[in-house]
């Protein structure tokens, strides 16, 4: 049996996020927390100490096998394209009274993770207004955002919700519990597919939304379709929740970037299937045209193809040499 406590921490998935919220748990001083990985991802992180905001943190890399006890709470802060595989590592470290806890984006995952390890341990949460960035192999962020969570569709234990709670705010991590979390999945979800999506295909970091009125334009067209969507399975999204982003969007740093302009960026592959893909999958299921978000899908496509060629030319053109 666990304490109610939470001490032990599973992150899965070192990218930005994770490790943000790694630096974020070790500041703290009260928490055991290692990245859970496994074949060339856990021989890569135990290669050199994680740098955060110029930070070495002595973080740990563990692989499955080697977690001898449930831990307390696993944070899921994956690509959608890498979660299928991690999630027998995932189940591997649940017990009874694990939480599970994930910041990834788009509406799916707690369901797929849900599906293996139990819906019992998810608690649905999102993550807004952090603005962390990966640039090789060091990790900066500015604004810690907050972590917003709560009960899905269906109730939970409320000791969950109090356990993590107690935690975040041992970790200084700031965070809300709203009074309708699916509500709130929404929202982050039209968060994504406007300014993710319009990001990248612009290649434009957050002070070009602050000023080009064009760019705030494509940004709201992409959401517009995600609140016509939102009605048909009885989620009321608004014109007052665009503006409640703006709000949130101006507060942002001008030269930070969203994850998938990072992405595209860097040569890796996006998650516009979860973003576009999803919304188009949706229009298609309740007959709602999604213009929009149809053209983006195709050009994200064909930027994420483009570069991901360009940078396996580079790379082959260097072992040559």
């Amino acid at each position: 049996m666990q304490s109610e406590r939470i001490k032990n921490i599973a992150i899965v998935g070192a990218g930005a996020m994770g490790a943000a919220y790694a630096s974020m748990f070790a500041d703290a001083g009260s928490f055991s927390q290692f990245f859970l990985a496994s074949g060339e991802r856990y021989q890569r992180l135990i290669k050199e100490p994680l740098r955060v905001n110029g930070r070495p943190y002595s973080i740990p890399a563990m692989q499955p096998q080697d977690v001898k006890e449930p831990v307390d709470l696993v944070l899921v802060a994956l690509k959608h394209h890498h979660l299928s595989e991690a999630l027998p590592a995932i189940k591997a470290v649940v017990g009874s009274e694990t939480i599970i806890l994930s910041v990834m984006n788009g509406l799916e995952s707690e369901q797929i993770i849900g599906s293996t390890c139990g819906m019992d341990k998810m608690v649905y949460a999102i993550a807004v207004g952090i603005d962390a960035v990966r640039e090789g192999d060091n990790f900066s962020y500015a604004r810690p955002g907050r972590i917003i969570f709560g009960e899905g569709s269906k109730k939970v234990d409320g000791s969950r919700i109090t356990r993590l709670q107690e935690a975040l705010t041992r970790a200084a991590i700031p965070h809300e519990v709203p009074a309708d979390m699916m509500r709130t999945m929404w929202w982050k979800f039209m968060i994504n597919v406007g300014i993710n999506q319009a990001s990248a295909v612009l290649r434009a970091p957050y002070g070009v939304f602050h000023t080009s009125v064009d760019a705030r334009a494509l940004m709201l067209l992409l959401m517009q379709e995600v609140i016509e969507l939102a009605g048909k399975v009885s989620i009321n999204l608004t014109q007052q929740d665009l503006d409640e982003w703006s709000s949130v969007l101006n507060t942002l740093a001008p030269g930070g970037k969203t994850s998938m302009l990072q992405d595209i960026e860097t040569g890796r592959k996006t998650e516009v299937e979860v973003f576009a893909g999803k919304v188009v999958s949706m229009g298609a299921e309740y007959d709602i045209a999604t213009p929009v978000n149809q053209t983006i899908l195709h050009i994200i496509k064909v930027l994420e193809n483009r570069t991901l060629i360009n940078t396996n030319a580079i790379g082959a053109k260097r072992t040559r040499h």
